[in-house]
């Protein structure tokens, strides 16, 4: 089995198939992982272009210079911008290693299904390969409906639709894994 990916911090990747719900149940969960006391970082990947800058702003113009990195910011929030020209995919490890100096208690990965962090897995039948449930990685799989294959007997089986209970294991796993870090 590949070696797990180190970091300061406990990181849990939350890996499912486009159409599951990733995005709408992290919406759900990080309030109430906030109401915990928790302080979660999420690192999201995207698999198509994206420009949080516009044309013709002053940053936009900066960055289409040559500038590499741009930061902007205000009393309200701050944005890093760097292209990454010739890069095939984003390198988790480095964008991990950004998350440390924000010191958080937990960073949630949205997406990354092939590296080696653990994983709460979201299967909602029908949408994907439900080889998605297996793996070394697999922690938990929250599910819309019974599981379509055999789950392994260490993977924590929760519904889909349960954010508290979702949450509660969150916080659970996120204990033990202090414990282990320790």
């Amino acid at each position: 089995m590949e070696k797990e990916l180190t970091a300061p911090f406990p990181v849990l990747g939350i890996a499912a198939w486009s159409g599951t719900g990733k995005t709408t149940l992290l919406e759900k969960l990080l309030p109430r992982l906030g109401e915990y006391g928790l302080k979660v970082a999420v690192i999201k990947h995207a698999h198509h272009s994206f420009d949080v800058d516009q044309p013709g702003k002053d940053s936009y113009k900066l960055r289409s210079a040559g500038a590499a990195p741009v930061l902007v910011a205000s009393r309200q929030r701050f944005a890093l911008m760097q292209e990454t020209p010739g890069q095939k995919e984003p390198d988790l490890a480095q964008l991990i290693a950004m998350m440390a100096p924000h010191n958080p208690d937990l960073v949630i990965v949205e997406g990354f299904k092939a590296w080696p962090i653990p994983k709460l897995v979201l299967y909602r039948n029908g949408i994907g390969d439900e080889a998605i449930l297996t793996g070394p990685w697999v922690e938990a799989a929250a599910l819309s409906a019974p599981p379509p294959i055999a789950l392994a007997a260490s993977v924590a089986q929760l519904d889909l639709d349960d954010h508290e209970a979702i949450a509660q294991w969150v916080v659970a796993w996120l204990s033990a894994k202090n414990d282990t870090m320790s």
